[in-house]
């Protein structure tokens, strides 16, 4: 590639600017920010056409060649790149192609076309008092489309089950009318035009190992270049830490990329990174697929650039300019990389959080270290966009070490060198 690429980035935020010019020689790339990450991301005012005229003008105005758009966010980013894409004549996979994938629905019914593992599933009426029958207790009640974890219960009775319909009711439409402005956009089978954007799934609570497949389709093959473990708290659904490279068996390993490629080929994901998250039951030795999203994981990018050499972010951008993927492997400085999730259990207010020098000082005296504080003081908990629905995360920290012990150590040195605090009146009030 011998000009320098314009390459415009939903969302740009500064540490995935760093990531992207570390993924791709400065001389190949220039980063454009489209949109800010508050206008993106803000739930409360999501404006889908807004943001689309936004982004055009903002296009339109650019005074020279535009060679990709790009994005690594959630919806309504993922949904936004292949329409710009469109509108611009740049590569990209289909609208369609991520509507399946980010209609939970419509992602079970086209995964059970191509494979058995998956959970039991269907659609509940707000109406209901009572689950339908092939689906037992504890099961997990979420709108078909949603941000994160938002609207996310699991339930464990008929109660728990009529208290999670009642709370979703209230809120889907935040994201879910939306959501279905872009459905209106595609074709559609009957079962998913009849359930629509702002349904509800039940599905059944798998347990066991979790797990996220991490890869890439062209227009002709599908390659997964990596597998990364998932750590809750314990006795919690929120996540803990990733962890990469994962530690379950080869031949799980082996299930799990045959698994993505034949989901992958079926939902016609083209031009695409992806990312596949699963549970796998060791006892029962037992695969279930969780969700298909149409990207890679911008959460991972540094646990590959920590042991592979480069962050993912490398593939989402060659794959938009139409470049052979070229993804090193075990080329990185450490053999294990974490990415820790800091959280909280109880809301509050927010009274102090590292200062940027205390956070630079630990960056600067342990190696492999990067923290991302992700509050900030006179900050209501239950305020915080982008959160699960049992806890808060104040920060970030990214970690690469020789093992895991050395994880373990370096995370827990971070915590005593992170000063937070809270005041939990409100809370209690």
């Amino acid at each position: 590639m011998n000009e320098t690429q314009n390459v415009f980035v939903l969302g740009l935020d500064e540490r995935n600017e760093q990531t992207l010019t570390e993924a791709c020689e400065s001389a190949e790339c220039r980063f454009h920010p489209l949109l800010s990450v508050e206008e993106l991301l803000d739930a409360n005012s999501l404006t889908l056409e807004y943001l689309l005229d936004k982004a055009i003008e903002e296009l339109e105005a650019f005074p020279d060649r535009i060679d990709a758009v790009v994005g690594y966010w959630d919806f309504p980013v993922s949904s936004m790149v292949p329409i710009l894409c469109e509108r611009f004549g740049l590569r990209s996979t289909g609208l369609r192609a991520v509507l399946i994938c980010e209609h939970k629905y419509w992602s079970r019914l086209e995964q059970q076309r191509v494979i058995t593992e998956y959970p039991a599933f269907d659609i509940v009426s707000f109406d209901d008092r009572v689950p339908p029958g092939h689906i037992g207790y504890p099961m997990w009640l979420k709108p078909v489309k949603s941000f994160s974890s938002d609207l996310a219960f699991q339930v464990r009775d008929d109660h728990e089950f009529r208290s999670a319909l009642d709370e979703i009711s209230k809120g889907i439409g935040r994201v879910g009318a939306p959501f279905q402005r872009l459905l209106d956009r595609v074709e559609q089978p009957a079962a998913v035009r009849e359930a629509g954007g702002e349904a509800c799934l039940a599905e059944h609570a798998v347990t066991g190992s979790q797990v996220t497949v991490e890869g890439y389709r062209t227009a002709e093959e599908t390659v997964v270049y990596g597998i990364i473990d998932s750590h809750n708290y314990p006795d919690t659904s929120s996540f803990h830490y990733y962890r990469y490279p994962s530690e379950v068996p080869s031949d799980v390993q082996r299930r799990l990329v045959d698994i993505s490629e034949r989901v992958v080929e079926r939902i016609d994901l083209r031009h695409s990174a992806f990312n596949i998250e699963y549970f796998w039951n060791e006892d029962a030795d037992e695969i279930k697929l969780l969700e298909v999203n149409p990207r890679h994981s911008q959460s991972h990018a540094m646990l590959f650039e920590y042991v592979d050499g480069t962050p993912n972010h490398r593939v989402m951008v060659r794959l938009a300019l139409g470049l052979e993927v070229e993804f090193p492997h075990r080329k990185g400085p450490y053999a294990v990389a974490a990415k820790y999730f800091v959280r909280r259990f109880v809301g509050g207010r927010v009274l102090r959080v590292p200062t940027d020098e205390e956070v630079d000082a630990l960056e600067r005296q342990m190696s492999g270290c990067a923290v991302d504080v992700l509050v900030e003081p006179g900050q209501r908990l239950a305020d915080l966009a982008e959160q699960d629905s049992y806890s808060y995360a104040i920060a970030s920290i990214h970690l690469g070490a020789r093992d895991q012990q050395e994880l373990t150590d370096k995370y827990e040195r971070c915590l005593r060198s992170l000063p937070f605090a809270f005041d939990e009146r409100e809370e209690a009030e």
